[in-house]
C-alpha cells in the first residue's frame, strides 16, 4: 500500500498530463492555423506522448491496489501572438511539469517509498529530454525563423517526427 500523500499527488498527476495533452493539441492547432503543419505534427506527437504518460502513472496506480480519481481537465486558455510565443509557453510548461514529478518523487522519498521512486526515475530522465527538446525547438527558431525558406526546412524536419510509445515497464 502507498502513502495517502504519493496517492494524491500521483493521481494528480494524471490530470496534468492529461493537460498536457490538452495544451499541446492546442499548440497543434496554432500552428495549423498559421500553416506549419510539421510543427502541429509535432505537438500533435507531444500530445499524445502525455496521454500515455497519464496512463502510466493511471496503471501504475492500479499495479500498487490503489484508487485511481480522474477529475476534470482544464481547459487551455492561452492566447499567442507569434510562434515564439508558443514555443517558450511549451518550455515553461516542460519546466512545470518537472516540478510536479520532483514534488512526487520528494515525497516519495520522504516515506521511502523505493518502488515509486524507481516508477519515477524514468519520467525524470523524460523530463530532462523534453526540457531539451523544447529548447532546441526555440533555439532553433531564433536561428531559422525570420528566413522563409528556413522555416519552411525546419518545418519539414519537423513534420517527418514519428510517434514512438514509452517502453516504461510498470
Amino acid at each position: 500500500m502507498l502513502d495517502a500523500t504519493v496517492v494524491k499527488l500521483l493521481n494528480e498527476q494524471i490530470n496534468k498530463e492529461f493537460y498536457s495533452a490538452y495544451l499541446y493539441l492546442d499548440f497543434s492547432n496554432y500552428f495549423e492555423s498559421a500553416g506549419l503543419d510539421g510543427f502541429a505534427n509535432w505537438y500533435k506527437i507531444q500530445a499524445q506522448e502525455e496521454r500515455d504518460h497519464a496512463m502510466l502513472f493511471y496503471q501504475y496506480l492500479h499495479n500498487n491496489n490503489e484508487k485511481v480519481t480522474l477529475e476534470a481537465i482544464a481547459k487551455p486558455d492561452q492566447a499567442f501572438s507569434c510562434h515564439m510565443d508558443v514555443l517558450k509557453a511549451g518550455l515553461a510548461h516542460e519546466i512545470y511539469v518537472t516540478s510536479l514529478i520532483n514534488t512526487i518523487y520528494s515525497a516519495a522519498y520522504d516515506v521511502k517509498d523505493f518502488r515509486t521512486m524507481q516508477f519515477l526515475d524514468w519520467f525524470i530522465k523524460e523530463q530532462g529530454e523534453e526540457e531539451t527538446n523544447a529548447n532546441d525547438l526555440i533555439s532553433k527558431m531564433e536561428l531559422f525563423g525570420s528566413d522563409p525558406k528556413s522555416l519552411y526546412m525546419l518545418n519539414s524536419e519537423l513534420q517527418a517526427r514519428v510517434y514512438s510509445a514509452p517502453s516504461l515497464v510498470l
